[in-house]
């Protein structure tokens, strides 16, 4: 009898993080409320504090049941090959976009991760999750490459952290452009171009494309606008 409850009170679970992630997608975060969810769910508000204190409980318990992408990524990386700490990190981001493009339920919670919340008062928390998450993954690529070089795949004067921060930014910006236009380019395929591009651009040696920043360059920058109102010049 009591396996039969702890059955139901898990389904009523399911049920309750089924409406929230549906109204989530469809109205947005901030939009949606406690009294939403519950109808949407066909349940009382009592059975919404039974299980949850709060919306952001909520949304965190949404987005550890979808185990999201970069997540993943994060998580997988010593799974593969830890022999060869550059070939397991990119294995680990190809993953993860492989399951941002043929996940539905993955595909459904980033795109409200990333276009459906805002981090209002009472979305704190959610924020807070959200940091956290970012600052252990950016952790555990810079440990990765730190062990890359220590293995000789990368350059001993290579600047860790701000190589993890590179491919935190480039990860994350291929798969938000993705979700906001799933038919503008297939993830997979760029997502692999552009992760070997940064990785074996890591380890070039010789002559660099591009010389550095002169003072004088670096002294302009900000004294011109980032849109010109004047109209372009015709081309004959």
């Amino acid at each position: 009898m009591v396996r039969k409850t702890k059955q139901e009170a898990l389904e009523t679970r399911e049920k309750i993080l089924d409406a929230a992630e549906a109204l989530f997608q469809r109205r947005g975060v901030s939009r949606t409320s406690l009294q939403d969810i519950a109808t949407e769910a066909e349940l009382t508000r009592g059975a919404i504090y039974w299980h949850f204190k709060d919306k952001a409980e909520m949304f965190n318990a949404m987005m550890e049941r979808a185990k999201m992408p970069l997540e993943q990524a994060r998580d997988a990386v010593r799974l593969v090959r830890p022999d060869a700490p550059l070939e397991q990190l990119r294995w680990s981001l190809l993953n993860a976009f492989h399951s941002t493009m043929h996940n539905a339920r993955t595909r459904r919670v980033f795109e409200i991760a990333m276009h459906r919340v805002e981090y209002v008062d009472e979305l704190l928390a959610v924020r807070d999750r959200h940091l956290a998450s970012r600052n252990a993954w950016l952790d555990s690529n810079e440990q990765t490459f730190r062990e890359a070089m220590a293995a000789g795949q990368l350059p001993k004067t290579l600047h860790a952290r701000v190589a993890a921060v590179t491919l935190v930014a480039l990860t994350d910006g291929l798969i938000q452009n993705w979700i906001l236009n799933p038919d503008g380019f297939d993830l997979l395929e760029v997502g692999r171009e552009a992760i070997d591009s940064f990785l074996n651009g890591l380890v070039a040696t010789g002559k660099p494309l591009l010389p550095p920043l002169k003072p004088e360059e670096l002294a302009a920058l900000g004294s011109a606008p980032l849109c010109s109102l004047d109209k372009p010049a015709n081309i004959d």
